[in-house]
């Protein structure tokens, strides 16, 4: 195990000497909600949106925030190498109660954990990658940042096991979003995502990638992607904060476009990296 310096209530120590108590809820009910923060050579990426949306995880939760931002972000620098692009995983739970009870206990403190590691390139980032689509089985507050996972889980693995990288999930005959990702598609040459509700998380890069597109004067709007109309896609993107913008280039086992990322994918994605470097 590498034995990298993270964050647990208050002290920094070695990963291999992090521990958490049985009793913690994060553990017995997966009760807690997480953040990931990109940072680019020591740079936090759009750190305001990414606590923006770990405070309304935790309202989402009905958790109190532990730290003021001001906090959060005297907890994270010292954990970042600018050295490297690398990103911020943050896990607060609702904390060790006395025993286990479904009920929310009273006068307990929050488990906060943060660990910071390297940003791995994408390796199929220029030749796309192939998704499949998949019956939305989660609950519905997919716009909580929930550590229980394990629907998402499932999704993905499911893609995996059929030589897929991301699964595409549809809920009522529409695409939402992917098993871990949000998704973007190209109809009518229109860059189209759908639009924030329950069922997708808030996506940070999905914001990103809409303001530069419409400075940019790149037509796109945020909508409803009926299964159907994405069929008929000349491109289809997955994204999120570590892997950015990945072009999907086969949807069951079907070619989207020629198979090959599309131009509107060449042109976005070289102004998000030109984006990345004027924040630097």
């Amino acid at each position: 195990m590498e034995n990298k310096i993270v964050y647990l209530n208050g002290d920094y120590i070695p990963l291999n000497e992090a521990k958490v108590s049985v009793l913690d809820r994060g553990f017995l009910f997966g009760d807690g909600v997480y953040e990931v923060i990109p940072a680019y050579s020591g740079h936090l990426f759009h750190f305001q949106d990414h606590l923006q949306r770990l405070e309304n995880s935790l309202d989402g939760i009905r958790l109190a925030n532990p730290h003021s931002r001001e906090q959060w972000l005297e907890i994270l620098i010292p954990l970042l190498n600018p050295q490297f692009d690398q990103y911020i995983y943050l896990q607060v739970t609702r904390g060790v109660a006395t025993k286990r009870d479904h009920a929310f206990p009273e006068n307990i403190e929050a488990t906060v954990f943060a660990m910071c590691s390297n940003i791995i390139p994408f390796a199929g980032l220029n030749h796309g990658v192939k998704a499949i689509s998949l019956d939305d089985s989660r609950w519905q507050f997919c716009n909580i940042k929930a550590i229980t996972l394990l629907g998402n889980i499932l999704h993905r693995q499911e893609a995996i096991d059929n030589g897929c990288a991301e699964a595409l999930l549809v809920k009522d005959g529409y695409v939402v979003e992917g098993a871990a990702s949000n998704v973007f598609a190209v109809i009518d040459d229109v860059l189209i995502t759908p639009a924030k509700s329950n069922s997708i998380l808030p996506g940070i890069t999905r914001d990103v990638i809409l303001d530069i597109a419409r400075k940019n004067d790149i037509p796109c709007r945020e909508d409803n992607i009926s299964f159907a109309a994405i069929q008929t896609a000349s491109e289809i993107w997955v994204t999120s904060s570590t892997r950015e913008i990945i072009p999907v280039v086969e949807l069951d086992s079907k070619l989207v476009g020629d198979g090959k990322p599309g131009s509107v994918w060449h042109i976005v994605n070289h102004l998000f990296q030109a984006y990345k470097k004027s924040l630097l």
